[in-house]
Parts: C-alpha cells; sequence; structure tokens
C-alpha cells in the first residue's frame, strides 16, 4: 500500500467515513489536471486523463470509460486496486453507489465534486461534505502568466460578451469554470502544460463584472458573502463548497448562456482555427518523413521531435500530452507513456494523436496512423474500415435538429455492418473543441449533451477507431466545423495510400477520399 493511501485511509478515521470518493479533478473541476495534484493518480498510479477512485478500509476501485480499459489494468496494481470498467452509456455515479452500501457514509470532497453530482449522490446515500483533501498539500504553487486576446483573435471583446447577459439588477451570475471565466474575459494562460485557461473566478452583474484569479481567492469568498443579490450559478461546473457559499440567493440555471455562446465560434475563431490547423498539418507532415527517414525510432523520440515541430511551427504550447503509440499500445486510445523502450521495427504500426495551442489559445486536435515500411493485410483491412467510418459521418446530411448523437448511432451501425473480429469501437465519435481540447456542447457520443442540435460554427472532432489489445488499434481523427448545413474539416492531412485497400471501397467513398488525398 503506498504512503498517499496510508493517509486517505488515516484521514477517512478521523473524518469518520465508510468509503471516500478521491477525484482526479481540482476546486476547478477541470477535466485535465497535472498529476501533480491529482489525488486519484497518487493513490492509483493511473496516469488518465479523468477517473476517479473510490476508497474503503479494505478496497480501492478505480473507475475508467472505454478509452482507459486496457491502459488502467496496466498501470495499477491489481493486488491493491479493482478497474471497474465504464461501458459505452454507463453512468459513472450509477455504477459508484453499487458499491456503497445504503447504511455506510460516503465522504466527498466539497471543492472537488459538482454540486449537481452533490445533490444526485444525496439523495440516495448517507454523504459527509469535507472541506479540504488532505493530498492538496503535496501540490506544488503554479505561477499565473495571463495574456489578454485583441478581438482580431476573438471577434468580440469582453465588454460585447458580457452584454449578451441579461440580468436584473438585483441578480448576478456566478462563473466557476476557467473556461467559461477565460472565454468571456478573452483571458488565456500558456504557462500550465495543456491547458489555455486562466485559473479564476467570476461575478457578472448589471454594469459590473468582477474576476478572482486563483493568486486572490479569498477576496472572492469574501465578496460573495456581501453580495446582497440572486446569484444564478450552474450546478454542473459549480463546485459543492462555492455553491454552498451562495446560501439562499442561489438560483440553479438550467441553461448555462456562456456555454451556448462559446460552442458558436465567431468568424475571427474559425479564420484563426483555419490557420492554427494548417500549421498542425505541417507538423503532422514533418513528422511522417521523419518517420519515414529514420530507423530505430522510439516513442519517446517521436513524441519529443512533435513537440519541437509544433513549438517551431508557431505553437504556444501542446494543447493535450501527446499519444504516440506504437503497435500494441496503439490499442490503448489515450496511451500517454511514449517510451524511450518501444523502438519502432519494419512493419510497426505507429498511432500519433496531438494538437496545439496557439497565439489565440484554441485548441488543436488530430490523430494520424503510419506504418513503418510495408503493412500488413489485417493493418490495411482496418485503417480502411476506420477511414470509412470516418468519410461516412463527415458526409452525414445535415438536416434540421441533428445533433452529434445521432451521428455517433450511425457510425456505430457502420462498424456493426463492417465486423472484423476481435477490434472494438469503445469510445464517443467526438467532442468539441475550443479552449479546452474537450468542450460541450457539441459532443457525438452517447451521452445527453451529444442530444444538442448541432448549428453552424460549432467546432468538434470526428475520430472513429477500432482497437485489439493483442494487435493494434486505429483512430483517425479530423476537428471539423458545421457551415450551411455542412461539416468542414479544419484538418487537411491526407491518407496513408499504403494503408488503404481500395477494394474494399465503393464508388462515392473513393470521391469523399479524393478532398483529402492520399500520400
Amino acid at each position: 500500500m503506498n504512503n498517499f493511501l496510508t493517509v486517505i485511509r488515516r484521514f477517512m478515521t478521523e473524518q469518520a467515513v465508510d468509503y471516500l470518493l478521491v477525484n482526479s479533478t481540482n476546486k476547478f473541476l477541470a477535466e485535465y489536471t497535472m498529476l501533480s495534484e491529482n489525488s486519484r493518480y497518487r493513490i492509483t498510479g493511473f496516469t488518465g486523463s479523468t477517473g476517479d477512485a473510490l476508497v474503503s478500509k479494505d478496497k480501492v476501485w478505480l473507475f475508467v470509460d472505454g478509452r482507459y480499459h486496457i491502459q488502467a489494468d496496466i498501470e495499477v496494481d491489481k493486488d491493491v486496486i479493482t478497474v471497474v470498467k465504464l461501458q459505452a452509456g454507463e453512468n459513472f455515479l450509477d455504477e459508484l453507489l453499487k458499491k456503497i452500501p445504503k447504511a455506510s457514509v460516503l465522504g466527498l470532497f466539497s471543492e472537488k465534486n459538482s454540486q449537481h453530482n452533490v445533490d444526485l449522490i444525496q439523495k440516495q446515500r448517507k454523504i459527509k461534505l469535507l472541506t479540504h483533501d488532505p493530498l492538496d498539500l503535496y501540490n506544488t504553487k503554479l505561477k499565473i502568466e495571463t495574456t489578454s486576446l485583441s478581438t482580431a483573435l476573438t471577434g468580440l471583446s469582453s465588454k460585447e460578451k458580457i452584454s449578451k447577459i441579461k440580468l436584473k439588477d438585483n441578480e448576478a451570475l456566478l462563473l466557476t469554470n476557467p473556461e467559461e471565466v477565460s472565454y468571456l474575459f478573452n483571458l488565456r494562460d500558456f504557462s500550465v502544460p495543456f491547458s489555455s485557461n486562466i485559473r479564476a473566478k467570476a461575478v457578472i452583474s448589471t454594469g459590473e463584472a468582477v474576476l478572482f484569479k486563483e493568486d486572490n481567492l479569498e477576496k472572492f469568498e469574501d465578496y460573495i458573502k456581501n453580495l446582497n443579490k440572486t446569484i444564478y450559478a450552474d450546478k454542473t461546473s459549480i463546485n459543492a463548497y462555492d455553491y454552498a457559499l451562495l446560501g439562499d440567493r442561489a438560483v440553479e440555471i438550467k441553461t448555462n448562456p456562456i456555454k451556448l455562446m462559446k460552442s458558436i465560434k465567431t468568424e475571427a475563431e474559425i479564420a484563426h482555427y483555419k490557420q492554427a490547423f494548417n500549421q498542425t498539418d505541417k507538423t503532422m507532415l514533418s513528422i511522417r518523413k521523419y518517420i519515414d527517414a529514420n530507423d530505430n525510432l522510439t516513442e519517446f523520440a517521436i513524441a519529443q521531435k512533435l513537440e519541437e515541430e509544433f513549438l517551431r511551427n508557431g505553437a504556444k504550447c501542446l494543447s493535450f500530452r501527446s499519444i504516440v503509440a506504437k503497435d500494441k499500445n496503439s490499442a490503448l486510445a489515450h496511451y500517454s507513456k511514449s517510451s524511450a523502450n518501444e523502438v519502432l521495427t519494419d512493419g510497426s504500426l505507429i498511432l500519433i494523436d496531438c494538437g496545439a495551442y496557439y497565439d489565440g489559445g484554441l485548441a488543436t486536435d488530430i490523430t494520424r496512423v503510419f506504418v513503418k515500411g510495408e503493412p500488413n493485410a489485417l493493418q490495411k483491412r482496418v485503417y480502411t474500415t476506420v477511414l470509412r467510418a470516418f468519410l461516412h459521418a463527415y458526409n452525414t446530411e445535415i438536416k434540421e435538429g441533428l445533433s452529434g448523437y445521432d451521428i455517433d448511432n450511425f457510425t456505430r451501425t457502420f462498424f456493426d455492418e463492417n465486423k472484423i473480429e476481435g477490434f472494438i469501437f469503445n469510445h464517443g465519435l467526438g467532442h468539441g473543441i475550443g479552449i479546452n481540447v474537450h468542450e460541450a456542447p457539441p459532443n457525438l457520443g452517447k451521452n445527453e449533451i451529444a442530444k444538442t442540435q448541432l448549428k453552424d460554427n460549432m467546432c468538434f472532432t470526428i475520430e472513429p477507431g477500432l482497437y485489439n489489445a493483442e494487435h493494434f488499434g486505429i483512430r483517425l481523427e479530423n476537428s471539423c466545423y458545421l457551415k450551411n448545413n455542412k461539416i468542414n474539416s479544419f484538418v487537411k492531412m491526407p491518407y496513408e495510400k499504403k494503408l488503404i485497400d481500395y477494394s474494399l471501397m465503393n464508388k462515392i467513398e473513393k470521391e469523399w477520399l479524393e478532398e483529402f488525398g492520399v500520400i
């Protein structure tokens, strides 16, 4: 048992809780947190970006979705950790509650759980809200470096965005989601790895917008306590600690105006994205040439070269930890080790999923698959099937009311009709992109948010994949946007001619492929 797990269990005894939910997130409920501030990583050793752990006096369960099933099995000590593998459409909270007897007390860190989730859990189990996570004592203090963006990049000034929020004199809107605050105030911070968010909270009221950055959050608490207004908050993005500060002044908003506003990009943001993806394509092409021209390359060497090329092509930083995965490692949808011991040999398949931030602070995201030397028949069959799935999703006829949920369903039907034994598609078809590499809405998956209607200038990925832990995985991802009822790709990177089995493609699929070309 590691020392951090010992700390947690001692804490549970002190707090008189039978079970404790240990989160991967921080007090801002960020999707991606550095491992140096990820409590779940500290007790499990699992490096995936999402997934929480449930601790009892003698057991630990780690909950992961389909992207991480294989990775979790590899990284955790199975004598200590039980991996709970959530399937597509399964709800984390439902599976969590199955592990907790009704008479038991569940401890929840109030700063690391949304009020929405707390409400759901406390309807079914006894909970105790805890004001601090003991493992946060081991976190390092981050330096804040804020950059202000021009309207040439954003299309709207902060003042113009705030003016769209309609409030009465006795009302205020509380924002605690860094992505929303960064968007509204046209601010970015590129100093934290894999992020462009500023870590801040804000209060919007008639004629006033007050920003509280992480280094002065003690003023935020005093301000909120003394604000004599009705305060609107989004229970899905505010933590339970902050929500409790509002008391009887709190009113839940069902539709968050900032989420909807930022999901529809301005023409300036679309133009910036086109430029950013042009640079991203150049980086991927450089890496392809690097792999072709050099022997005995490792995953680690390719990942290093990839970051160098991004920076050379104008990136501020990476938008997430690059996935450079060889052969069996490519079956781990979110593999992030980039091992110095994994060496490419003739016939090695290599999957690269990467992206970066440029001046506008919007995340790019692309996935391509290459083979060193000549591919085998199975590699070609799987690659071609995934490519066909992408082309069908990309060329979906967009009718009024169509959602990402619908496109995801169409793609699952395609894979069901074109089965390859042993290979599975075990994640959502795509996600929104923006200030975070994962933004919602839009979403292309089997969840409720994916049922949001797709609208012009929404930006999202399409990334079908097929995976087999004994062989390899192939995922092909283009970031796209909707315009005039047509999906358009930011990514122009061609596909691999030598990996395509044209005998598996029909005439219309070959015509669709001409938009991207092959190399």
